[in-house]
């Protein structure tokens, strides 16, 4: 019989920090004179503190192996992250009977999904840095990175299988399965300069909101709470995700690159129609030629200053930058609304504070 040889798992040492999403909303709502945001935001740190500091434990803890592959899926997941998909976790099962071992392992599977489309995305763009480092794709190559995805996400599937959570793993193949379809519309869509705004958040609502709306939930039935206090944190989390994303199409040009951890305009390059850009060229039609110079010039290329400044202006000019940023503030508000149906508690005030705080975020 033939034998295959397994490379040893590896463990790496646990890093306790900050919650990163908390860290930075808290400075950006300081910069920008929101004081009572601000000190809403470090309420909600001494609050789920010790639960994200377990979750950053066991994903530092991995037991990855000491293969290529291993080192790839280490190589993201040591890079740190928002981890806000585990945070909604960690409130919504806070919102019923407490964070427990369930919620924790939920909680990890959510950043592993997360993390395993990002080394799949990176391949699939050819994204060169992801979190202000070079991709794993750039480091271990592509094959490591794609295989690297696999792992993380059998790994988050065996961790929802062991939490026992009623539904938790059927709810999540739906998710995934949700988003798959979604990355099939976007690269039917991709270089297409007259993306209806209806496919956009078609797009948007897979691939984005969808795994914000299993981590609303699953943390929900962790803290055996109602149908309908699950509905209305389905809800939320759809909402908030939408939000979460029209940011962070605004900050694909008017984020700082040091901040964000990618190049402005990245989208545009890959050929992405975000729904800014969408606005923008309905009202200007004679941005269509700058818009196709940008999609020619593909994912590598390094954009021309003058470029970049022209499609900013453009932006500004329609108005594209403020009615995306009022529309992301628009569902942050729907969001809060959804949460109405739940009592009050600190968790509650907590997913306000963080769907409010979300319009206002720099990476």
């Amino acid at each position: 019989m033939t034998s295959l040889a397994v490379a040893p798992a590896t463990t790496r040492a646990p890093r306790v920090k900050e919650t990163d999403v908390l860290g930075s909303l808290t400075k950006v709502c300081e910069a920008h004179g929101l004081g009572e945001m601000s000190r809403q935001l470090v309420s909600i740190g001494e609050l789920v503190r010790w639960d994200m500091a377990a979750i950053e434990g066991s994903l530092s803890g991995l037991p990855l192996r000491a293969d290529v592959v291993g080192q790839s899926a280490g190589h993201l997941v040591d890079l740190g992250g928002k981890r806000l998909r585990p945070m909604c976790v960690a409130l919504a099962a806070r919102l019923g009977s407490g964070f427990g071992p369930a919620a924790h392992e939920l909680a990890v599977s959510v950043e592993l999904v997360h993390c395993a489309t990002l080394l799949h995305d990176d391949v699939v763009d050819m994204g060169d840095t992801r979190r202000g480092a070079p991709a794993a794709r750039v480091v271990y190559g592509n094959a490591a990175s794609i295989f690297a995805g696999d792992w993380l996400l059998v790994e988050a599937l065996r961790r929802v299988a062991s939490a026992g959570v009623p539904e938790a793993l059927t709810l999540l193949l739906d998710i995934i399965d949700e988003m798959i379809r979604g990355e099939a519309v976007q690269l039917e869509s991709r270089g297409r300069l007259d993306l209806p705004a209806s496919t956009y958040f078609e797009i948007v609502e897979a691939k984005t909101a969808a795994l914000f709306r299993w981590a609303m939930v699953a943390g929900g039935r962790a803290g055996q709470l109602s149908a309908s206090h699950l509905n209305a944190l389905e809800r939320y989390g759809r909402h908030l995700g939408v939000a979460f994303q029209l940011v962070d199409d605004l900050l694909d040009y008017e984020g700082q690159d040091h901040v964000t951890g990618k190049q402005p305009f990245a989208d545009l390059r890959e050929g992405k129609m975000t729904y800014p850009l969408i606005l923008a060229l309905e009202r200007d039609a004679s941005l269509r030629p700058l818009l196709e110079q940008v999609v020619t010039l593909g994912a590598d290329a390094v954009l021309e200053p003058t470029v970049g400044a022209g499609l900013l202006e453009a932006m500004q000019r329609t108005g594209a930058a403020e009615e995306s940023r009022g529309l992301a503030r628009e569902r942050c508000a729907q969001a809060v609304a959804c949460l109405d149906a739940l009592d009050d508690s600190p968790a509650k005030d907590a997913l306000i504070t963080v769907a409010h705080a979300t319009v206002h975020r720099e990476k």
